[in-house]
């Protein structure tokens, strides 16, 4: 179809992809754009940027904002609102009601997502979309209520008197969270306000919720592997590709129905230098100097958090890249998981390129709609080939700014504890062969005292939750917050059995590079340490991301196809 004359909605309009549609769409001159976000000030900024990128556009540009999830009733310009409506009695009981209960008319017609779609929100002026780009993350949004954290504070209540505790207030605050009747709901007002909006077209962006990994995937939201939370966030984006495929079949909707579904980290929107934030907030920079280390064995010092370290002044600051909807990484971090095995990546124009494409009607094999089990988008050349370039800027900002190691966003804590023992290799010996000299104490010797000379380091460590294992084994640095419980799953572990532990690893990559690098020059390996795939036998250095991603490859079985 047609793109030019046309009305079009972006949902998620702020994000890596929804942007980069916009800018995709904004060339075939449809006659309206609406960019709907979350947050007001978020949708008014990608308008001026698309304004300001396309100055010449003859396309009306207009930002839309809100939850699509509630009424509009309930949206706020301050904050955002689903706090609030749950915090409310009556507010809340309508909530269940609008989840759980038939689908009446007043439920319809009050809800954000239908007035955007039917064009009756706001300033939109009654004009429906022809168009429709779906670009919100909605099994994110719905699984992270996280029903397992609902259920531990029931069984909480449970262990109270029954007259302290308001039932009905918690039983609501549980229907409100129920997974699979919020995504029903949400698909029955999609569908019907694109039917009674005559929409033409709707493209859903999807998520495979693991970045196209396993069940084996390193990354997670705790120890489990994966956790319940990413495993029901899997669940809930297979929920939705299966009702969009049941929307695809069914009459008097959209003609096009699509979706995309990327199976790799989406790639970045800037890459810099400051203050690093997880949700909004700034780390708070600790020290805990080697004097003032606790014991392990007291039980009280083991706590997730407490007043621990010393406060120091500012925040913590670092190189950073910014990928999104991720959150910021660090070099190490961004390094890891691009890595080749891992999640490695895909940008977001390509993605963009792809939905205007099968909106235009072109095949680009990527719909998983017409084809679930084999059409899935996976990591592409042109974001590999722009990873190196991301490195060579972080490298470049790391040579003026200092280290970028990991800041415990990408998660689990083990993913950080793994990266900072590899950067204290790197800076106590260099090389993976002058690390393999040393007695497995020397070596522990040797990184507990850059700990102890480097208070920055150490500061970057145990601010961001990392808490370190001194050589003996019996006294710990940490701050304020522990993110994990014992040595191996989130600790910086300087003890001689741990550097045994890495120097067995060194000595099998460095028998694999040998092997990789002497005579067989065939496509038969994958080649992810750089010394083996630059050809560089000699060439020992330990890169620290590389490094860490050879470990998950290899020790962690997570690497992202079966093999």
């Amino acid at each position: 179809m047609d793109i030019q004359g046309k009305h079009v909605l972006i949902l998620g309009g702020y994000g890596l992809v929804g942007r980069a549609v916009a800018r995709q769409m904004l060339p075939h001159r449809p006659a309206r754009l609406v960019v709907a976000s979350l947050r007001k000030a978020e949708a008014e900024e990608a308008v001026r940027q698309l304004k300001s990128e396309f100055p010449n556009s003859p396309t009306q540009i207009i930002p839309a904002w809100g939850d699509v999830f509630l009424r509009v009733d309930w949206q706020r310009e301050d904050v955002l609102p689903r706090q609030a409506v749950l915090a409310n009695p009556k507010t809340r009981r309508q909530l269940v009601h609008d989840i759980l209960g038939s689908l009446t008319p007043e439920i319809l017609e009050a809800s954000l997502l239908y007035q955007l779609i039917t064009g009756t929100w706001g300033n939109l002026g009654g004009l429906p979309a022809h168009i429709v780009v779906d670009c919100m993350n909605t099994a994110t949004v719905v699984a992270y209520q996280d029903i397992y954290t609902t259920s531990r504070h029931l069984e909480a209540q449970m262990a109270k008197p029954q007259a302290d505790v308001d039932w009905r207030d918690e039983v609501e605050r549980l229907l409100a969270s129920l997974y699979i009747p919020q995504l029903v709901r949400h698909v029955q007002i999609l569908h019907t306000a694109m039917r009674r909006a005559g929409t033409q077209a709707y493209i859903k962006v999807g998520t495979s919720g693991t970045g196209g990994m396993g069940l084996n995937i390193p990354y997670t939201h705790g120890e489990e592997k994966p956790s319940r939370v990413l495993m029901s966030k899997a669940a809930v984006a297979g929920a939705q590709t299966l009702l969009t495929f049941l929307m695809a079949r069914t009459p008097d909707g959209p003609t096009v129905v699509k979706e995309i579904k990327p199976t790799a980290m989406i790639g970045w929107k800037q890459i810099g230098y400051g203050p690093i934030k997880r949700h909004g907030k700034p780390y708070a920079l600790y020290d805990c100097p080697p004097e003032e280390a606790v014991s392990i064995h007291d039980p009280a010092n083991l706590a997730r958090e407490g007043d621990f370290g010393r406060r120091q002044e500012g925040v913590l600051e670092a190189v950073y890249i910014n990928t999104g909807e991720n959150g910021l990484f660090a070099a190490g971090e961004f390094a890891m998981i691009t890595a080749l095995g891992q999640m490695e990546s895909v940008t977001a124009e390509e993605i963009a390129q792809n939905v205007v494409l099968e909106i235009l009607g072109g095949n680009t094999g990527k719909d998983v709609i017409a084809a679930l089990d084999a059409a899935t988008m996976g990591p592409t050349y042109r974001a590999a080939y722009l990873r190196g370039s991301a490195l060579k800027r972080l490298r470049q900002l790391e040579a003026t700014h200092g280290p970028s190691v990991a800041f415990e966003i990408l998660g689990p804590p083990r993913l950080s504890k793994l990266l900072f023992e590899a950067f204290l290799l790197k800076r106590a010996f260099g090389t993976i062969d002058k690390a393999l000299e040393p007695r497995a104490d020397e070596a522990a010797d040797a990184l507990e005292a850059l700990i102890r000379d480097d208070a920055d380091l150490r500061q970057k460590i145990i601010s961001v939750g990392i808490p370190i294992l001194l050589a003996d084994g019996e006294r710990l640095l940490r701050g304020p917050i522990i993110k994990a419980e014992n040595a191996d799953q989130g600790w910086v572990d300087l003890t001689p059995d741990n550097m045994v532990r890495w120097q067995r690893r060194l000595r099998r990559l460095w028998d694999e590079i040998r092997a990789q690098t002497d005579g067989d020059t065939s496509s038969r390996y994958d080649r992810i340490y750089p010394s083996a795939r630059e050809w560089r036998p000699d060439d020992l250095t330990i890169h620290i991301g590389e490094l860490v991603a050879w470990v998950l490859n290899t020790e962690e079985r997570g690497f992202r196809f079966k093999r």
